[in-house]
């Protein structure tokens, strides 16, 4: 991480993380820092010339011993034996319900399954580091082998703390057997660790997820598109209609499929929430899967878990979200979704110390959630311009994920926020484009507002190609955007008039269908509010700018709601009302939002306010961080 923060320019965090581990065992040496190219651009700081010099010095050594509890666990991924590379999904399976059953295990602490996926299989392993990097004092490995009708299941527990192997058993039975090998394997190891066990507990961990085989694997192939996509909202429509369709199967072979169905209502919920299909019709579909859900075991944890999540997505209750999480919470003790729900809950309640409190034990859970690290509580620290607080999140995820390009313009666009200095974010974007064309993509946001903010029209256009067919996003909020009026926004800021208005108009036609489509959707509204601002259209845009105000108040969504009261801002700039516009400004810019320092001072969009002493000082005002509460 003090490597990262270097090669970033944050000499302040490469210092802070060096000198935490500078005095204590380490592979870090004198002659590492003195000479190595990684730390070139520390060199000259006093501060890294007092570490160097202090890393000469030997340090006591210390007990092998770890902080982590001793009934701590972490079950990495099961080496698929099989000849069919398709049956790694059943090996993945099989992990995943072992980890699932081991968490309902109130006297466990069990990580989460998306933080251990890094540790494939067939790679090389050193479970010391392992269990330190996940701070856990065990974990467990094995091996799956399907053939025919036939399983064979291998398991053994290890003690990271001494890599000294306590238990190892093989399993091998009738494949129709697999759920009760599981079950077995996770009874075991519980025992083994000295946990209690409730009857309740057991009961849960004994009963099977289905009773087709074929359901199973159609449900872990869904589950998985889910887990692998870090952060739901970025992941495109296509993986998450793909895992609704493998659900759809799975439960159409298995109408009991209670896992799935619970899967099934978190996919569509997705796709409502962040406006993919912000439709009735994908919020009945939703309300079906949670149903059938419910009806089947109306008392489990998942059926609280995923009712809670739909109360928060679907329709904003946030009382009754967080009622349901709690409930959840108390079947299931090690479910690190029901802290990290919990805390995104409470920030919209502007609940922010509370929430940060509640990301940070999903952490705990789930260390290598890059989600909760970079939009969870970097995002929360961001949000409130407490940068400096906000980069250790960040450089934690690129520690964990060095190659994840999204985390990397991140880490380097905390520079533009903070301070408009886009460069480290142009360098970055730059360096991806050149080495991870794959990438780009994922990046094409980052690249497009960075070319507005540096003016450079030809680039924007480049950004705008590389989105494909994903809608359009300018900054990291919900409100996503057509092509044309991007386009219109790239023309408008080199003052071609005829062509922006050319744009706004094809922009409109397509943006008038969404709304009718969706008349109460807040996002989509204020985005037609903008595109008739472009056009002139000023009653009717800033009719449109309130009412998605109304429909999104910040009293009910802190988040949202600031983002609303943004859009509408920029809409009175663009018709001419500064006066509305400064007075909109003025009411976020002392709260939690999305604007910053840094879009004020570049983006075109409020290009119409530059001189007005009233958004002058408010610019100044956007440097200053507000309190996490």
């Amino acid at each position: 991480m003090a490597a990262i923060a270097a090669w970033v320019g944050d000499k302040d965090l490469a210092c802070e993380q060096l000198a935490s581990i500078i005095r204590r065992p380490s592979n870090l040496s004198y002659g590492h820092l003195k000479l190595l190219p990684f730390w070139d651009p520390l060199r000259g700081d006093p501060r890294f010339e007092k570490l160097a010099e202090e890393s000469k010095q030997p340090v006591a050594l210390q007990s092998s011993t770890s902080s982590a509890p001793d009934k701590s666990i972490a079950v990495l991924p099961f080496e698929n034996l099989s000849r069919d590379p398709d049956n790694a999904f059943f090996a993945d399976g099989v992990q995943d319900e072992i980890v699932t059953d081991l968490a309902r295990v109130a006297d466990l602490k069990v990580i989460s399954r998306i933080s251990v996926m890094p540790y494939k299989s067939g790679m090389p392993r050193n479970v010391r580091q392992i269990g330190q990097q996940l701070d856990v004092a065990h974990v467990v490995e094995g091996s799956v082998q399907r053939t025919g009708n036939r399983v064979r299941v291998n398991a053994q527990l290890v003690d990271a703390r001494t890599d000294r192997h306590l238990w190892a058993q093989t399993y091998d039975r009738d494949l129709a057997d697999v759920f009760a090998i599981q079950s077995e394997i996770a009874k075991t190891i519980a025992d083994q660790l000295q946990a209690k066990l409730s009857p309740r507990e057991k009961n849960a961990i004994e009963l099977p997820p289905t009773s087709d085989i074929s359901a199973f694997d159609l449900y872990t192939r869904a589950k998985n598109i889910l887990l692998r996509a870090s952060f739901v909202a970025t992941a495109g429509n296509a993986g998450l209609l793909e895992a609704v369709d493998l659900l759809n199967q799975a439960v159409a072979r298995d109408p009991s499929f209670f896992d799935a169905y619970c899967q099934l209502a978190y996919a569509h919920d997705a796709l409502y929430f962040y406006g993919a299909d912000h439709t009735s019709a994908r919020l009945a579909l939703a309300e079906a899967a949670l149903q059938a859900a419910s009806r089947l075991r109306p008392d489990a944890g998942e059926t609280h878990l995923a009712r809670g999540r739909n109360l928060y997505w679907a329709y904003g209750d946030y009382d009754g979200a967080l009622a349901e999480l709690e409930v959840a919470r108390q079947m299931l003790p090690n479910d690190a979704r029901i802290f990290k729900w919990t805390g995104l809950i409470q920030r919209r309640q502007g609940r922010w110390e509370e929430s940060t409190r509640n990301l940070e034990r999903a952490v705990e859970l789930n260390p290598h959630d890059i989600d909760t690290l970079v939009w969870g509580l970097a995002g929360n620290y961001g949000g409130c311009r407490r940068y400096a607080e906000a980069k250790p999140w960040l450089a934690r995820a690129l520690a964990f994920e060095p190659n994840n390009s999204f985390t990397k313009v991140c880490l380097a666009s905390v520079d533009f926020d903070w301070k408009a200095d886009t460069q480290p974010w142009h360098q970055t974007i730059d360096s991806i484009r050149a080495t991870n064309p794959a990438a780009v993509p994922s990046i094409a946001a980052d690249w497009l507002v960075c070319a507005l903010a540096e003016r450079d029209a030809a680039a924007a256009k480049d950004a705008l190609i590389a989105f494909g067919e994903e809608r359009i996003g300018f900054a990291t909020d919900n409100v996503r955007f057509n092509r044309p009026f991007a386009e219109g926004v790239i023309a408008r800021m080199t003052k071609d008039d005829k062509k922006a208005r050319s744009a706004f108009t094809a922009a409109r036609a397509g943006q008038e269908k969404i709304v009718q489509a969706q008349p109460n959707y807040g996002p989509a509204l204020c985005v037609l509010g903008l595109i008739d601002a472009g056009l002139g259209r000023k009653d009717d845009a800033l009719r449109e700018g309130r009412h998605a105000v109304e429909l999104l108040p910040v009293e009910k969504d802190s988040m949202n709601g600031a983002d609303m009261v943004k859009y509408l801002a920029m809409i009175a700039a663009w018709v001419g009302d500064k006066d509305l516009a400064c007075e909109q400004l003025a009411s976020i810019i002392r709260r939690r939002s999305s604007l910053s320092y840094g879009q004020l001072k570049l983006l075109p969009f409020w290009d119409p306010l530059r001189g007005d002493p009233r958004f002058e000082k408010l610019v100044e005002e956007a440097k200053q961080p507000v309190a996490l509460k």
